[in-house]
C-alpha cells in the first residue's frame, strides 16, 4: 500500500481528477458553464485523457474513480448537490473518463508516444474545455427543452369525487417512491385559495428521506386557468421555489376526469416542465422517472383519501 501512495503517477491522478472536476464545478458555481455536454461529456473525457497519459497504468484509474466519487459525495456536505443528482450523474461520468483513458492508451500504443509525468503536459487537455464551457453557456442561454409528462389511473369512483378529492388536499401521506427515498421533493399538502378561474393553488415540499439540506423543500404556486368540476382543472405555474432544483422549472399542470363505466374515473396528469440538463438522451429518462414518481405519489394519497372520503 505504501508503493502505492509514493508511486508518482497514482498521486498525479489524484491531482489531475481534483484539479479537472474541481474547475467544472468552480465553472458552474461561477455560471461560466451550463449543465450540458461540456461538463457532462468532455470534461471527463479530457480528464481520462490526461490520465492515460501517465506512465504507469496500474492504479491511475481506480485512484481516479475514487476521487471522483469523492469528489461528488463531497458536494453534498456544503448543500451544493444533492444525493439523488450524484447517484445519477456518475454513471455517466465515470465510463467516459475510462473512454478518454483508451483514446490515450490507444494512441500511445499505435503512434510510439511514451507515457510522460510532467505535469505541464497533463494539464494540458483541460484547455478545450477552458474554451468550450463558457462558448458553450453563452450559446446555450435561455435554450430550454419543454417536456409534456402524463399519467393516467382510474379510480372506481365517479369524477366529481375524484375531482373533490384532488383539488385541494390538507395532507399527503402515502407509500413512498424509492427516490423519495434520497432527495426527490415530497409533496406534503395542496391548498387551494379560490375555485374558480384566476385562484391560486399552492403545493407545499418537504425534502427527500436522505436530504440534509432541504434539497426539494419548497412551494409551487399554480394559478387556475380552466376549471369545471369532474370536467378539467388546468394551471399554469407562476412561481416556485424548490432548493436545489435550478435545472428544472415548471410551466402547467393539468387534470382531466373522464367517465368509465357507471361510476368509475380515469384521471389522467399532466406536468409541462422545462430542463437546461444536456444531454437529453440521458437525462430526459431520469427526469420523466422523477416526475412519474411524483404522480404515483399524489395517486397513491388519493385513493386513500377517496376511500376515507366516500367509501361506506
Amino acid at each position: 500500500m505504501k508503493e502505492i501512495i509514493k508511486d508518482r503517477s497514482f498521486q498525479l491522478s489524484i491531482i489531475l481528477t481534483f484539479l479537472f472536476l474541481g474547475t467544472g464545478i468552480a465553472f458552474l458555481l461561477l455560471g461560466l458553464a451550463a449543465y450540458s455536454w461540456v461538463i457532462f461529456i468532455l470534461l471527463p473525457i479530457v480528464l481520462g485523457i490526461a490520465l492515460g497519459a501517465l506512465p504507469k497504468k496500474r492504479h491511475v484509474l481506480n485512484a481516479a474513480i475514487v476521487t471522483t466519487t469523492i469528489i461528488f459525495i463531497g458536494l453534498v456536505f456544503p448543500g451544493l448537490s444533492g444525493v439523488l443528482c450524484i447517484v445519477m450523474t456518475l454513471p455517466l461520468v465515470i465510463p467516459l473518463i475510462f473512454i478518454g483513458y483508451i483514446i490515450t492508451h490507444l494512441v500511445k500504443r499505435y503512434k510510439d508516444i511514451k507515457g510522460t509525468n510532467k505535469f505541464s503536459v497533463l494539464i494540458l487537455p483541460i484547455v478545450p474545455f477552458l474554451i468550450a464551457a463558457p462558448t458553450e453557456n453563452y450559446l446555450q442561454k435561455d435554450k430550454e427543452s419543454i417536456i409534456e409528462i402524463k399519467t393516467e389511473r382510474v379510480y372506481n369512483f365517479t369524477p366529481e369525487q375524484v375531482y373533490d378529492a384532488i383539488k385541494s388536499v390538507d395532507t399527503l401521506d402515502a407509500e413512498k417512491p424509492y427516490l423519495m427515498y434520497f432527495d426527490l421533493p415530497i409533496p406534503v399538502k395542496c391548498v387551494l385559495e379560490k375555485e374558480e378561474v384566476g385562484g391560486l393553488r399552492t403545493c407545499y415540499f418537504e425534502a427527500g428521506e436522505s436530504s440534509r439540506y432541504d434539497f426539494g423543500k419548497g412551494t409551487i404556486v399554480e394559478r387556475i386557468t380552466a376549471l369545471e368540476r369532474g370536467k378539467v382543472l388546468k394551471m399554469d405555474v407562476v412561481d416556485y421555489e424548490l432548493v436545489g432544483r435550478n435545472w428544472l422549472g415548471f410551466k402547467e399542470a393539468i387534470y382531466y376526469f373522464d367517465k368509465v363505466g357507471e361510476s368509475s374515473c380515469k384521471l389522467t396528469r399532466i406536468t409541462t416542465y422545462t430542463s437546461v440538463l444536456n444531454p437529453r438522451f440521458y437525462w430526459r429518462p431520469l427526469e420523466e422517472l422523477g416526475i412519474k414518481q411524483e404522480h404515483d405519489y399524489v395517486f397513491n394519497n388519493l385513493a386513500k383519501d377517496l376511500n376515507s372520503m366516500f367509501s361506506k
